[in-house]
């Protein structure tokens, strides 16, 4: 598969403190880089290297746009797909995680929200609606043999979260490979640090609650690696006393029941963290015993 990118960043850079932060939108969220340095030229420059590569896997993994890599295979009519090695690399992954989580994490499930609209009303789909859109998932049913994918008619693939947790990483490793500067780069709540700050000392990255306008449940502090987080704080539906969180069980077509209202987890990379966070929420009232298993650093608010 042949794919051409095309790049226009268009963030704004403001000084901050210790540095500047550079902001733009990218994959349906807000995005910074917080860089701790005086140079207002290498502070634009580095900004512009992270969020063309947010726009490059936007345009290249977005379900919405109709030339991107998901919607070619999506559109394929059943017919096999080649892959190049990049999106080889990460449908690979999304494998590894079906297995290992025996079909609790799965690509083919982003149908369902033709069926769950999370906008905080009662609008809760029938058993019949989300069964007939259920039969459209299931990463078992689509042929995988790399580097080629093909899918039966009417499925799809959203690599959704994951590759906005994959733009984060590879954001830092651009930075990397052009300053020492010490940098955060933020994509929608998903964020990496280069290393600890300028003075030796750590970032610190506040949790949020999971009531409306509560502020903050506590501060992290980071050196290295990224911190992601999953929750309903923003995306669920509420009927009869009942929340029903945004985090669906694939298997079923449900949301998960007794599930956190939050989990936020850090780990060296925003991939790994990403699908740590999740497969919590996924695991409802055991994910505390779950993280604790893979033995990670972790906060879970009910």
């Amino acid at each position: 598969m042949s794919y051409t990118a095309v790049l226009r960043p268009q963030g704004l850079l403001a000084a901050a403190e210790n540095g500047f932060v550079y902001r733009f939108a990218a994959m349906g969220s807000p995005c910074e880089v917080r860089m701790e340095t005086r140079d207002a030229s290498l502070a634009l420059s580095l900004g512009e290297i992270a969020e063309a590569e947010a726009l490059r896997i936007e345009q290249k993994y977005s379900r919405y746009l109709k030339d991107s890599c998901v919607s070619q295979i999506n559109q394929s009519g059943g017919k096999a797909v080649a892959l190049d090695a990049e999106t080889a690399g990460l449908i690979a992954y999304a494998d590894q995680c079906y297995t290992l989580s025996a079909g609790q994490f799965d690509i083919t499930s982003g149908v369902l929200r033709r069926v769950w609209r999370f906008d905080g009303s009662a609008n809760i789909p029938s058993p019949e609606e989300v069964e007939a859109v259920r039969d459209r998932v299931g990463w078992s049913k689509v042929g995988w043999h790399p580097p080629e994918i093909s899918l039966p008619p009417g499925m799809e693939i959203d690599l959704g979260g994951l590759a906005k947790e994959y733009a984060v990483d590879l954001a830092i490793q651009q930075l990397r490979t052009v300053s020492d500067t010490p940098a955060l780069v933020n994509f929608g709540g998903d964020l990496r640090v280069s290393g600890p700050r300028a003075n030796g000392g750590r970032w610190r990255v506040a949790i949020e609650s999971v009531e409306d306008d509560s502020g903050t449940e506590g501060v992290i502090e980071l050196s290295d690696g990224a911190i992601t987080t999953s929750g309903d704080a923003r995306r669920y539906l509420f009927k009869e006393g009942v929340r029903y969180g945004h985090i669906l069980d694939p298997r079923t077509g449900w949301p998960v029941r007794d599930a956190p209202r939050s989990v936020t987890v850090a780990a060296p990379t925003c991939v790994e963290a990403g699908i740590l966070s999740t497969l919590a929420m996924l695991h409802g009232r055991d994910a505390l015993t779950f993280l604790k298993s893979e033995g990670v650093k972790a906060w879970v608010l009910s």
